[in-house]
């Protein structure tokens, strides 16, 4: 799956996550105020969560609720911010909004931006549906989607011309406009996402959103990330 376009930025993270994930998890047993006492180091933090709460699933992922993560996401379609939006539990969003930013849809109307800057096509080749019967998206067809983007976003600027509000000119696109969103998760949330959105059989627009965001928590949480790659990733599993 070309990707060309996507985008995943960090905008910022909890310092020492795995230390902070260790402190709350420390707290829940310990007698004293945990904040007067020398936490492990950030690394040794992470092996003590992985042994107490990830391993064997022995532990409740309480903990990993209290470092949080934050993204810029660009240039994926419509419906990747759809089936994310759907995890709201230690996940809070904010989305570009078609109300607002039209303009980028009347320049390639006129043919000032790229066509596929606006609208998300897939790439040529061999994909498969829901019921496992591979089907070909070939170049004839692509071409085709790709002058009926057009015609969109020239009916979109004729609607504006003729003073339809944007909300109202909108209904005329093609479904998977690009946009972008800010979307902060906490640990535990993100890993929930993962078990989701980055199995096999998952849509694939959202599965390279995953496939971009990983190298960012293996940067932030590096312990936690390494367990999550041998036991639960691309599995399925459901997050306790």
């Amino acid at each position: 799956m070309s990707c060309s376009r996507f985008r995943v930025e960090l905008l910022n993270a909890t310092l020492n996550p795995q230390r902070t994930a260790w402190c709350a998890m420390h707290q829940d047993y310990s007698e004293d105020f945990i904040f007067d006492e020398q936490p492990p180091s950030e690394s040794k933090s992470g092996e003590i969560i992985v042994r107490r709460l990830l391993s064997g699933e022995r532990g409740h992922y309480g903990p990993l609720e209290h470092p949080a993560i934050t993204f810029n996401v660009g240039w994926f379609p419509h419906s990747v911010m759809q089936q994310a939006r759907t995890h709201r539990v230690g996940v809070s969003f904010d989305v570009q909004s078609g109300r607002y930013t039209g303009q980028r849809i009347i320049e390639a109307a006129n043919g000032k931006r790229d066509i596929e800057d606006v609208f998300y096509l897939r790439p040529v080749g061999t994909y498969r549906d829901r019921q496992g019967k591979n089907y070909e998206y070939t170049e004839e067809q692509r071409k085709i989607d790709q002058i009926i983007c057009i015609d969109s976003a020239a009916r979109y600027k004729l609607a504006i011309e003729k003073g339809l509000a944007e909300e109202h000119a909108r209904g005329m696109i093609p479904f998977d406009f690009r946009q972008h969103f800010v979307v902060t998760f906490s640990l535990r949330a993100l890993l929930h996402f993962m078990d989701l959105r980055a199995k096999l059989d998952a849509q694939e627009e959202i599965r390279a959103l995953c496939d971009l965001m990983w190298p960012h928590l293996q940067a932030w949480t590096p312990e936690v990330a390494a367990w999550y790659k041998k036991n639960r990733l691309h599995k399925a599993r459901l997050a306790p």
